[in-house]
C-alpha cells in the first residue's frame, strides 16, 4: 500500500490539463473553465454616478454647513438613472439625483435626501458631507479597461457570469468539458428498474458517479453493468479508454477469482501506477494511464468506498484536467469533534458525518449508524469526512480534527 498523499501526487502527475476549447455565449457558461484571461474595453463603473438617492452638489458649496448656519441651494434639474445630464452645475446650485444616475458636470458629492430639507425649488443643508466625493461611484473605481478581469483557469459561476455580462465580454473561450466513462462490474448487479432477486444488489454506483461527474463539470458516459466475464469487461474497458478522458469502473480490482480489471489494463498497455492505497475505506484502488492520455480509475465496488475515492482523489484530478488553475489540494477544515472517533491506525481513515459552523467554530458530528463501506444509507446528508491519520487510533470528543469538506 502507498500513502494517501503519495497516491494524490501520482494521480495529479498523470493528469494533463485539457487544451481543446470552444466559444460559448453567456447562457451556456455556468460551471465552465476559462481557457483565456478576460479583459474588457469598458471601465466599471462606466461613468461617475450616484450611489444614493439625494442631491448632487459642489463640495466647496456645502462643506461649512451646520445647524447654526445652514446652506441653501437652488434645484436646477432632476437627473434620473439612464439619462445623460444636460446641465453643468454652478456655485449655489444643486440637482435632484437618483441611485445609478450619471453625475452632471460640476457635481462632485452627493448629499443623501435624508440630510436635507426641501423647500419647493430649494434645499436647506444643515449637515455637511463628510468629504468630497461622498456617495459618488467614480468611473473605473472597480475596474480599469484593459486590466485582467478574470484569469485563465477561473471557474465560471454566478458572480463571474454577472461580471462577463456587465463588461460585455462574450462569447467566451472555455475548455471543453471532460468526458468520463462509468462502468459497473459484477454478476450480482442489477439496474434500479429490475426486480430484486435473492443475492442480487441494485447498482447505485452508476448513478452516484454520474452525479459526481456532473457536479464537477464533466460529461458522464455510461457503459452500464457488465458481469464477471473477462472478455466482456475487456470490451467495455476498450470502449471507455477510446472514448473518454477518464474511466471510472467499480468492482473487480481486489484479489478475488473474478477480479480481472488489473490484468486487463496491463494487457491493453495501461501503465499501472497504483493498485493499493493505505486509506479506509477505499484500499483496493487501481490507477493506470494509457498512451492516448486516458487515465483509468479502478474503484472499489462498495458504494461508500467508491465515493470516498472520488471525493479524495478523482475530484482533484478532474479539477486539473478541466483546466482549473492553482494548487490542487483537498479542502480541509479544522473542526472540533462532537464524538469519540476510532480507527485501526494502519490506514488513513475517513469517517463521514455533518460539518456545521456553530458560534464561529466548525463542529463535526458523526453520522448515526455503522461506519461501514457497504452502508450507503447513513452517508445521506453527509457533507464532511473527518480524517484519522495513520497511527491515530482514538480521537476524543472535543478534540480538533481535520475534515475533508465535500
Amino acid at each position: 500500500m502507498i500513502s494517501v498523499q503519495e497516491a494524490q501526487t501520482i494521480i495529479l502527475n498523470l493528469v494533463d490539463s485539457l487544451r481543446e476549447t470552444e466559444n460559448l455565449e453567456l447562457d451556456a457558461l455556468t460551471g465552465r473553465i476559462l481557457a483565456k484571461s478576460i479583459t474588457s474595453s469598458l471601465d466599471f463603473p462606466y461613468w461617475n454616478n450616484s450611489a444614493m438617492d439625494g442631491y448632487g452638489v459642489r463640495f466647496e458649496d456645502v462643506n461649512q454647513g451646520n445647524t447654526d448656519q445652514p446652506i441653501t441651494l437652488k434645484i436646477v434639474d432632476e437627473v434620473p438613472a439612464g439619462v445623460q445630464p444636460k446641465i453643468s452645475l454652478k456655485s449655489g446650485e444643486t440637482c435632484r439625483i437618483f441611485t445609478g444616475a450619471v453625475l452632471p458636470d460640476g457635481v462632485d458629492t452627493i448629499i443623501i435626501q435624508e440630510n436635507v430639507q426641501r423647500q419647493k425649488d430649494k434645499i436647506v443643508v444643515s449637515q455637511s458631507p463628510k468629504y468630497c466625493g461622498e456617495f459618488v461611484r467614480k468611473k473605473g473605481d472597480f475596474y480599469r479597461s484593459g486590466d485582467t478581469l478574470l484569469s485563465l483557469g477561473t471557474k465560471i459561476n454566478e458572480p463571474e457570469i454577472a461580471i462577463l455580462a456587465t463588461a460585455q465580454c462574450f462569447p467566451v473561450t472555455v475548455y471543453r468539458r471532460p468526458r468520463v466513462a462509468i462502468l459497473s462490474t459484477g454478476n450480482e448487479l442489477i439496474t434500479p428498474t429490475e426486480k430484486l432477486q435473492p443475492g442480487q444488489i441494485i447498482d447505485s454506483n452508476q448513478y452516484a458517479l454520474k452525479s459526481f461527474i456532473l457536479k464537477n463539470g464533466g460529461i458522464p458516459i455510461s457503459l452500464g453493468i457488465v458481469g464477471d466475464d473477462r472478455d466482456l469487461i475487456k470490451k467495455k474497458i476498450i470502449e471507455g479508454i477510446n472514448n473518454a478522458d477518464f474511466v471510472l469502473s467499480t468492482g473487480g480490482v481486489s484479489v478475488g477469482d473474478y477480479d480481472y480489471v488489473d490484468k486487463i489494463l496491463a494487457e491493453l498497455g495501461g501503465k499501472i501506477k497504483i493498485n493499493s492505497v493505505a486509506i479506509k475505506p477505499g484500499k483496493p484502488l487501481t490507477v493506470a494511464k494509457f498512451d492516448n492520455g486516458c487515465v483509468y480509475f479502478g474503484l472499489p465496488g462498495n458504494p461508500v468506498s467508491a465515493l470516498v475515492c472520488c471525493w479524495r482523489f478523482v475530484k482533484l484530478a478532474l479539477d486539473k484536467l478541466s483546466g482549473i488553475e492553482g494548487d490542487h489540494k483537498p479542502k480541509l477544515i479544522t473542526a472540533k469533534s462532537d464524538h469519540d472517533l476510532s480507527s485501526g491506525g494502519q490506514r488513513e481513515t475517513y469517517v463521514w458525518g455533518q460539518l456545521k459552523l456553530v458560534d464561529g467554530e466548525h463542529i463535526f458530528t458523526l453520522a448515526k449508524g455503522h461506519q461501514n463501506s457497504a452502508n450507503l444509507i447513513n452517508l445521506g446528508l453527509a457533507n464532511g469526512l473527518s480524517i484519522l491519520p495513520v497511527g491515530v487510533t482514538k480521537v476524543k470528543q472535543g478534540e480538533k480534527i481535520q475534515v475533508l469538506a465535500l
